[in-house]
């Protein structure tokens, strides 16, 4: 049994759809709107959860406000199977929102509303020290404040987790967070944010991995959308094609990508084949609608 451990944001998504996604100062109609739950971490976690094999545990840290929305998602993630114990819902503040605006090709732009979220300091991180010690696998991403991100990559790193660092959103951070972090998984977006790189074809995305080596981790992936990922590691160099589908939504894509990855390699697979794993799982994810409910499960790929 691997037991794996997601640390991150939960949010309640409020969704609406249009033709194109609106320019600066600009008022459109929206075709649909709808709620759902999202968030970077708890999208992680539900990934692991519906990709991952009987036996193997998933816990998710998380903080959520002491709120009817809090109670919908734990009954959610209770019926996917993810343990309790690194939940808390906080007394005062409200779950983490997120505003999404989808476009009819898919794109979308995204602005959130920390919440409960920004309350993971590295001071209630201590109480959840014996599931990082625990940890066969753990992933992070920057939802929450990145003080206790790399705390909590450090202590899970000291006691022999294999670390996987999501660098989303875009932020700018220490270099001191990367010793901690075996692999690191941003987008062209994210890639650049870090190392100045703008990441656009195959060469770019090489000098892109190069600088992150550099920093620390020893396997780069970028995920690259539709063209699939370009890793660099030991074994391999170069990209990993994606699967050709025809994208309705591609919100919460990145999230299912990482989540497949790390149950992947909990698994023993081989990381170009942990890729192609992961490109299999986002790519169903971006055919459907929403944010978790979008996420597939295990015999759909």
């Amino acid at each position: 049994m691997s037991r794996l451990v997601i640390l991150g944001s939960a949010n309640a998504d409020h969704v609406m759809s249009f033709e194109y996604l609106p320019a600066p100062g600009q008022t459109l109609m929206s075709k649909d709107y709808r709620f759902e739950h999202g968030g970077k971490g708890a999208n992680q976690a539900v990934a692991c959860a519906r990709l991952c094999q009987a036996g193997n545990r998933i816990d998710f840290i998380c903080h959520l406000g002491a709120d009817g929305i809090a109670d919908q998602m734990c009954q959610s993630w209770h019926d996917d199977g993810i343990h309790p114990d690194g939940i808390t819902k906080v007394n005062g503040l409200s779950t983490g929102t997120a505003m999404i605006f989808v476009g009819a090709n898919g794109e979308n732009s995204i602005g959130v509303s920390l919440g409960a979220n920004a309350s993971m300091t590295t001071e209630a991180l201590e109480k959840h020290q014996t599931l990082l010690a625990q940890a066969d696998w753990f992933l992070v991403q920057l939802e929450t404040p990145t003080t206790t991100v790399a705390q909590a990559l450090k202590s899970a790193k000291k006691h022999g987790a294999n670390t996987l660092l999501n660098p989303a959103p875009a932020t700018v951070l220490g270099t001191e967070i990367y010793k901690w972090v075996d692999i690191i998984t941003p987008n062209e977006t994210e890639a650049e944010a870090i190392t100045g790189i703008e990441v656009t074809d195959e060469n770019t995305a090489r000098l892109a991995a190069q600088m992150l080596h550099q920093l620390g981790p020893e396997t780069v992936i970028i995920t690259l959308g539709s063209r699939g990922a370009y890793l660099s590691c030991s074994e391999f160099e170069g990209v990993v094609a994606g699967v050709d589908v025809k994208p309705l939504d591609t919100v919460a894509a990145g999230d299912t990508f990482n989540g497949a990855l790390m149950v992947a390699l909990s698994e023993n697979l081989a990381m170009r084949d942990a890729v192609e794993f992961a490109n299999r799982a986002a790519a169903i994810a971006v055919t459907r609608p929403g944010a978790q409910r979008s996420i597939p499960y295990r015999h759909e790929l």
